[in-house]
């Protein structure tokens, strides 16, 4: 377990992320103060037990958790206001609010970072003490960053369930820019496609559908300030998507090779993300279950396919149109599948895969 930080930690923004934060540090049994400029947002979050509302004489961390366009401005009201505290902020765009503060307030005290968690939904409500576990959590510094200062923030990354990651602002941009930013804009899209389909059209969407575009119901003006805050290093990533969707449209019905080409790249850059635990991704192999919509029908398929000796590595739910029952797909090592689908079959489930 990471030690506690050697005194309290007051949070700024009591939406998901700061709410999520000070929920986990409470719970850890650190003495945690909240503030927010939405008075309703406070009142939540210190009602779901996040922390007091109590103003904080020296807080020994701060937390910044608002948009990117007022991080800069609360960040220095922060070093000022607290001389003796480490302040960061969870932005997701390290490089430009990294050299701003730094121009204009020139603290070793300052430590950007970075949750990579986070939900479409937004607010306290939405909050999780749970957020962030098994989550990397970039930590970002400059030169001349006080190492205590960057511990400080390590610690709390490790006392919330994150991974913290040290790592260069530039490159933390980059990195953002290929795996949210840009996946961001293309679910964005996806979805626009669907305005005005005719309902007998959306009437065939299945679980493939809502898995491209469940992020797209994330918050609008929020996306505007990542993205405009990230600008170079999204429009980068876009311009290669561009060529490679352009490929796709000369190719298709005209050069089956080039396109199989475009199609295995992607399935090859699936082979690329972590898997759990941050290990390399295993072969998986999916295996689907009819289930009845009763009460209690989920933990009886997880029963049995925990007597089966089988270990889930993912699952998700989909209902079926027009029928009182769901498809449960559970995701397992493709080697194992087999033995799930003869186990489960045994028990008087509907299963294949």
């Amino acid at each position: 377990m990471t030690s506690a930080p050697p005194g309290p930690v007051l949070v700024i923004g009591c939406g998901l992320i700061g709410t999520s934060a000070a929920l986990a540090l409470t719970e850890a049994g650190v003495e945690v103060h909240l503030e927010d400029i939405r008075s309703s947002n406070l009142e939540l979050a210190v009602s779901r037990g996040a922390g007091t509302a109590d103003p904080v004489a020296a807080p020994a961390l701060v937390i910044v958790a608002v948009p990117p366009a007022g991080v800069v401005a609360t960040v220095k009201r922060a070093l000022e206001t607290w001389p003796d505290a480490t302040v960061t902020d969870v932005a997701s765009v390290k490089a430009e609010l990294q050299t701003r503060i730094t121009d204009l307030v020139g603290s070793s005290r300052y430590v950007g970072s970075h949750p990579m968690a986070g939900s479409e939904r937004s607010g306290p409500m939405a909050a999780s003490s749970r957020l962030f576990e098994g989550r990397p959590w970039a930590v970002t510094t400059a030169p001349g960053t006080d190492p205590q200062a960057t511990a400080r923030v390590v610690a709390v990354a490790g006392i919330v369930g994150g991974v913290p990651l040290v790592m260069d602002a530039s490159a933390h941009d980059r990195a953002v820019a290929l795996v949210s930013h840009v996946p961001h804009v293309l679910s964005v899209l996806a979805a626009a496609r669907l305005e005005g389909a005719p309902e007998e059209h959306l009437a065939l969407a299945g679980p493939g559908l809502r898995d491209v575009t469940r992020i797209a119901g994330s918050d609008t003006a929020l996306w505007q300030d990542i993205l405009g805050s990230n600008a170079d290093q999204v429009r980068a990533v876009l311009q290669h998507v561009r060529e490679d969707l352009d490929r796709v449209i000369d190719s298709i019905g005209a050069d089956a090779d080039r396109l199989g080409r475009v199609l295995q790249s992607g399935q090859d850059g699936t082979r690329l993300i972590p898997g759990k635990h941050g290990t390399k991704v295993a072969d998986l192999a999916t295996v689907f279950v009819s289930v009845p919509d009763h009460p209690g029908e989920l933990s009886r398929l997880m029963a049995h396919t925990g007597e089966s000796a089988v270990n889930i590595e993912d699952i998700r739910i989909d209902h079926e149109l027009g029928r009182p029952v769901g498809q449960v797909e559970i995701a397992v090592v493709a080697a194992s599948a087999d033995t799930l689908v003869e186990a489960l079959t045994a028990r008087g489930w509907s299963a294949y895969r």
